[in-house]
């Protein structure tokens, strides 16, 4: 007959199976989070694969050849109910970023959120002074997203989330080795940059687009007598003087045959010398100055109040869907010319427009009451317009696909709605960095499909909610109450 086991062998023998179980357990999940790390699955389960970056997107971060890191100020917590949607799709997007960029040692994006208010000392030393800011670094490069472009509002309403668009456009701009160059013309009394007054000072525009990744620098043509080759935009801001038939021949050229980009703001008063530049692009510049009477078209410090017209049009799509009107100072109107050639590839777009109360009034240097003369003033039925933009497409390609540059000239009707002192008024500054971002080919179209917002409405009549607010209260209740029940007297017995 066989000799029992002592108790003090069963404890041992208990001991070791706790522990071996205990090991086991450690083991089995040390290996399941080894796996996940290193050979995770993952799916996208949601309708609008929402959770997903497009192929584009994902080709363009492989190929990143330097780190980028994101800079995010908004917070959950805000009282705006806007910001706090916002944080929560942007926070949801960039970790998509992130993912996409851990098997790329040299082009890696990291996310770092901050509160302004709690870490000042980091966000001084980013620049940054307000929250609600997202800052895309790569080196010493940055660039913003507005909060304005990460999603599609109409009638202030969000009908799609566009944050792929606007991230991807941002970090293709950081990772670029070659800063785009802006120049702004000097030599006829235009606008400065390094003049800090507020009503022809440009020095917070230049700030702006600096921050934006951009080099700005002056050219006087009468002493260059050439257009750099690496002009991305030329500026025009004020002038006041002409510019003579050698100048208007460089600016010519470089429209029509280098595709270029011009912005020319024109003060009223002060005649450019650019009418045959003008003639060619379709745009006349009247020599007007617009009076508006009317409560909706002109304030009390006497700023035309613009509302913008085109809904398509990138400079004019966001001032219209969030309705904010622009500001400006004196001004003159710069039309669409009705006797341009008919040239298929030339594209003339209105823009901003006046009020139908206005007038432009042509012997506004002779009187100092203005009364609208019928037959001699510029009538304002139905609008005046005071920006038009034009833009000479190529001819259609054998290729479709195959994107061709191509020259674009905006003409503004005022210049010292960018100054100092007006760069500040909503809408100004973001009109402005539209253009520039138009015309230098920032807002380039991604093959990214918009992510719609769904949107979920709970309909319920008066007679379903008293039988959900019963079935809430009472039902689930007993019904756990009756369980319990069973279960007790199924044990008892």
């Amino acid at each position: 007959m066989a000799k029992p086991p002592s108790f003090r062998a069963v404890r041992w023998v208990r001991t070791l199976h706790l522990l071996a179980q205990a090991f086991l357990f450690v083991t089995l999940f040390a290996g399941l989070n080894y796996l996940a790390v290193n050979y995770a699955w993952r799916f996208d389960l949601t309708e609008n694969r929402s959770h997903t970056l497009s192929p584009e997107t994902r080709a363009y971060l492989n190929d990143l050849k330097e780190p980028v890191r994101i800079i995010v100020t908004l917070t959950e917590d805000s009282e705006n109910e806007e910001i706090a949607q916002a944080y929560r799709d942007v926070k949801g997007l960039l970790r998509e970023y992130q993912f996409a960029t851990e098997g790329n040692p040299r082009g890696k994006i990291t996310v770092d959120f901050i509160d302004v208010y709690q870490r000042r000392r980091d966000a001084e030393a980013l620049g940054i002074d307000q929250p609600n800011t997202i800052l895309v670094l790569c080196s010493d490069k940055r660039s913003i997203v507005e909060l304005g472009k990460l999603y599609d509002v109409k009638d202030r309403e969000k009908q799609a989330f566009l944050g792929e668009q606007a991230f991807t456009a941002a970090i293709l701009d950081v990772a670029s080795p070659v800063k785009q160059k802006i120049y702004f013309l000097t030599g006829h009394g235009e606008m400065s940059l390094d003049d800090a007054s507020p009503d022809r000072g440009l020095s917070s525009l230049e700030a702006e687009l600096k921050a934006r990744n951009f080099d700005v620098e002056p050219l006087d043509l009468a002493l260059s007598r050439k257009i750099p080759d690496d002009a991305a935009v030329i500026v025009i801001v004020g002038p006041q003087g002409r510019f003579d038939a050698a100048e208007e021949e460089l600016l010519r050229q470089y429209l029509s045959n280098r595709a270029g980009r011009i912005l020319a703001l024109l003060a009223p008063g002060y005649p450019p010398g650019l009418d045959d530049l003008f003639y060619e692009w379709g745009v006349l510049v009247d020599d007007v100055l617009i009076y508006d009477r009317s409560a909706t078209g002109q304030s009390e410090t006497g700023d035309l109040i613009l509302p913008a017209l085109d809904k398509e049009h990138p400079l004019t799509s966001s001032l219209l869907n969030y309705k904010i009107p622009l500001r400006f100072g004196p001004s003159r109107s710069v039309r669409p010319d009705p006797g341009r050639t008919l040239d298929p590839n030339l594209v003339v777009t209105p823009l901003v427009a006046t009020s139908e109360h206005a007038w432009g009034e042509r012997n506004y240097r002779e009187r100092v009451t203005p009364v609208y003369d019928a037959g001699v003033d510029l009538p304002g039925a139905p609008r005046l317009i005071v920006v038009t933009a034009s833009e000479r497409r190529p001819a259609r390609q054998i290729l479709p696909t195959f994107s061709v540059p191509s020259g674009r000239l905006v003409a503004y009707g005022s210049a010292d709605w960018i100054a100092n002192g007006r760069l500040g008024v909503i809408g100004n500054l973001s009109f402005f960095l539209s253009a520039i971002n138009w015309t230098a080919d920032r807002d380039v179209d991604f093959n990214v499909p918009a992510r719609p917002i769904a949107k979920f409405q709970l309909s319920l009549t008066q007679q379903q909610i008293q039988r959900l607010r019963y079935s809430l209260v009472l039902a689930l209740p007993g019904l756990a109450a009756l369980l319990g029940l069973v279960v007790y007297w199924t044990r008892r017995n």
